[in-house]
């Protein structure tokens, strides 16, 4: 059987770290094993589902180079959706329910307080005709629920291994609303199986809800793709991070100039036992991808730790590869390539170019210690006439170590500073040809 994989977000919101983490695993699995990576859309709730979410979530799909197969949207199967309610209510699995939500909360602190788990009496599920006809007079709204069989629930999980729930221990679930929405746990069930997905990696938060859609699959005539959930994501402290996700959009991490192999790396890695290490390229991330090398742990997260990661991989740019972006700072053809190789050892994010270009053409804020400034005034002046090369550093610190005695650090440092007001960076020899103004002491 073809391997065929999905990530399905809701367009309710902008995709975040922890939603990568769930659609490279899925990704890297089809890709790995030649296989199809669909792109679906769980878009069932159209007050909250928007077309620009949408939209942004193929950007960011695209930025990352997560190519999908096809794209589909549960908002367009709603009558596929109808026709599977109809099969599980020949089937005798599915019962209107007409509990308003105090209703339910009452009896929910009623079970707690008794120290029983809070799971739903089935009420409902005896009603004559009659009776809801009743409901329905007084104004109830009904909405459906699955009968769960209450037998234990058994799956070999890719991460989390063997796993047993026991049925009477879940409440059976909504699939529809009293409005008409159809629930996630139903329209995924369909969908996984109309789609013939034959393996899903999501979050341990999921475990239940796989538990009872391998029922409805099954109820449905669907056999039940094979499942893996990953662990929950928290911040350096442990802390939750899903409070946090709003300022961990991937569109944010890439405003902050994360590169998209940085953060490709890290997810296929984290919370595995394997290192996280920066990877050359996709082709490598696939070929080293094992979903049975994750663990069930919580797994920390800190943005900050992109941006070592980030700098690797843009330090290690060929030329070719920012060629237009340098052109669009405005540097010369003729010194565009001497500017990369001067600048690239000294930024993080391809933003920090700007900051070198800014200081290259418009000159630095000389930084001077009170001590320092009769040396540098003097040294400044013997500066040789332009055009700089490479070797103008060495003979003038020569020329300048001559005239005033100093040496080492107390001879290069000042210069440096005076000239980039920068303590540390690129080779002063390399500098030398690229600065365009000589500060005032």
């Amino acid at each position: 059987m073809s391997t065929v994989t999905r990530f399905a977000p809701s367009p309710t919101g902008w995709i975040h770290v922890g939603n990568l983490r769930t659609a490279l695993m899925n990704y890297l699995i089809a890709r790995k094993n030649g296989g199809q990576f669909i792109l679906r859309l769980d878009d069932t709730d159209q007050e909250r589902s928007k077309e620009e979410y949408a939209d942004g979530i193929k950007a960011d799909l695209e930025w990352l180079g997560l190519h999908w197969d096809r794209v589909e949207k549960q908002s367009l199967r709603m009558e596929r959706y109808r026709e599977a309610a109809d099969t599980l209510r020949a089937a005798g699995r599915f019962y209107e329910c007409f509990e308003t939500p105090t209703e339910l909360d009452l009896k929910r602190k009623k079970l707690l307080n008794m120290g029983r788990p809070p799971v739903y009496d089935r009420t409902s599920l005896n009603l004559t005709e009659a009776e809801r006809a009743a409901m329905r007079a007084e104004g109830r709204e009904g909405y459906w629920r699955f009968l769960l069989n209450q037998n234990r629930i058994e799956w070999t999980d890719g991460i989390l291994g063997p796993i047993s729930i026991d049925a009477a221990s879940v409440s059976d679930p909504v699939l529809i609303r009293a409005d008409g929405q159809v629930l996630y746990t139903f329209a995924s069930s369909v969908d996984d199986i109309d789609m013939g997905v034959t393996f899903i990696v999501r979050g341990a938060d999921h475990v239940t809800n796989t538990a009872t859609q391998i029922q409805i699959m099954g109820a449905l005539g669907g056999r039940p793709p094979a499942f893996a959930h990953h662990s929950m994501l928290t911040g350096a402290e442990d802390e939750k991070l899903s409070k946090r996700f709003g300022t961990l959009s991937l569109r944010d991490l890439r405003a902050r100039g994360v590169e998209p192999m940085a953060l490709l790396s890290m997810m296929a890695r984290l919370g595995s036992s394997k290192p996280v290490e920066l990877a050359g390229s996709m082709e490598e991330l696939i070929e080293g991808f094992d979903v049975s090398s994750f663990g069930a742990a919580p797994t920390k997260f800190d943005p900050e730790d992109l941006f070592p990661l980030t700098r690797h991989h843009v330090q290690g740019l060929p030329f070719a590869a920012v060629r237009e972006r340098i052109a669009a700072l405005g540097v010369p053809d003729a010194e565009a390539e001497a500017f990369w190789a001067v600048a690239k050892g000294n930024i993080t994010v391809l933003a920090d170019l700007a900051e070198w270009w800014a200081l290259f053409r418009d000159g630095a804020e000389p930084v001077v210690d009170e001590a320092d400034r009769e040396f540098v005034a003097k040294a400044l002046a013997m500066l040789p006439a332009k055009p700089w090369t490479q070797g103008t550093w060495g003979e003038w610190t020569s020329v300048v170590k001559e005239a005033t005695g100093r040496k080492g650090k107390d001879l290069f440092r000042p210069l440096r500073r005076a000239l980039t007001g920068r303590d540390a960076g690129p080779e002063m020899a390399d500098v030398m040809p690229l600065l365009r103004k000589v500060p005032t002491v």
